[in-house]
């Protein structure tokens, strides 16, 4: 049997002008996953990266520490597949549009512009965010220039058999992504309801770990968002 290892990103810039980039948290909790993984002489045989900058900072972090344990690391393949849903044209454009329909939407999205700290802001925003997304996933018809949930899906089918369908057995491969395909992954793996791929996303850590077993035939969950490597809990953290 083979294993493929997907890696949420570490904690990016949530709340900063350039969200799309590791906050030095995230650096750390990068770090702490490569070492742990040299500590275990851990051999990768294929690296898989989605596009975004969070992503692929997080596998550098990796990377490094395997260079300076003087392991290898694959060079990254840069896997479009992995890239997280639409969230720009999902806030930008539906949250307005249901906003206009839902009052009590819009009082939520008013209210997750305001917030005395971090830790204020990021709850408004998730009180906000579960049914914005509920309500793209459930749309009836798509709303052009972004990608609906079923795109999203198929994108995610695509991936998972691009990163499986390689020839060779007992491969260790890794991936790099974000949280929404992570919960879409294991929702598809256990035929579970779509629902269930929003609530799976919410609860993913930075830089966890979700594995899966796998053969020409079949694709199994075998481990669902471990942070072994991440042992002091002020590390932890969900955005």
């Amino acid at each position: 049997m083979s294993t493929l290892t997907l890696i949420r990103h570490a904690q990016a810039s949530f709340f900063a002008d350039e969200y799309d980039q590791l906050s030095a948290l995230g650096e750390k909790q990068a770090q702490m996953l490569g070492e742990f993984w040299t500590r275990q002489q851990w051999r990768i045989d294929e690296v898989y990266v989605g596009p975004r900058q969070r992503h692929q900072q997080t596998a550098a972090v990796v990377a490094a520490s395997f260079r300076q344990a003087g392991l290898p690391f694959p060079e990254p393949v840069v896997l479009g597949e992995l890239d997280e849903y639409d969230l720009s044209g999902i806030l930008e454009r539906m949250a307005t549009s249901l906003a206009l329909e839902n009052k009590d939407f819009a009082r939520l999205l008013e209210r997750q512009r305001q917030g005395a700290s971090n830790e204020e802001q990021a709850r408004n925003f998730q009180l906000m965010f579960e049914p914005l997304m509920l309500h793209w996933q459930t749309a009836a018809t798509d709303l052009e220039g972004v990608e609906s949930w079923q795109a999203f899906q198929l994108r995610v089918q695509r991936g998972l058999q691009q990163m499986t369908d390689q020839p060779g057995r007992g491969r260790r491969v890794v991936g790099f992504t974000s949280g929404g395909f992570i919960g879409a992954a294991v929702q598809l793996v256990l035929d579970a309801p779509d629902r269930a791929a929003l609530e799976i996303n919410w609860r993913i850590r930075n830089a966890a770990l979700t594995e899966f077993v796998f053969s020409r035939e079949r694709l199994t969950l075998d481990a669902f968002n471990t942070i072994t490597h991440l042992a002091d809990p002020e590390m932890v953290t969900y955005r």
